[in-house]
């Protein structure tokens, strides 16, 4: 019986370290990113949208690929929700630095966000 209480405790405390462990994150990320209306986006940006919804085709391999959120500047997820797409960038012969990050179903995600600079800042999209 001893045994069992010290493990509920255990846990317990296993659990309340956790909580706070994700209660500093989510404070260490700051504020909720802000919202850009689809219209406002680069019309570039608004066609990869328009290919995520429609499966593609798209036009670089890591298109679709699993985005890590490692700095925490989207709201916290399991480690495969969110996938990365590149939006071009007139001039640019790279991928450049402009991204739409889409987060569930891959053709009806619940939440898209919009960065012009490379994972600094975030804009969730409202559609």
């Amino acid at each position: 019986m001893a045994r069992r209480a010290q493990s509920v405790r255990s846990l317990t405390t296993a659990a309340i370290f956790i909580a706070a462990l994700l209660s500093a994150a989510a404070s260490a990320r700051g504020p909720a990113p802000e919202d850009i209306a689809v219209a406002d986006l680069p019309r570039e940006a608004r066609e990869v949208l328009a290919q995520i919804k429609a499966d593609g085709p798209f036009r670089y391999e890591r298109d679709g690929t699993v985005f890590g959120n490692r700095e925490l500047q989207l709201p916290v997820q399991s480690r495969t929700y969110y996938r990365e797409y590149t939006v071009p960038t007139p001039g640019v012969k790279n991928r450049g630095g402009r991204r739409l990050v889409c987060g569930g179903p891959r053709t009806a995600p619940n939440a898209c966000y919009y960065t012009g600079d490379h994972y600094q800042t975030f804009r969730r999209i409202r559609e």
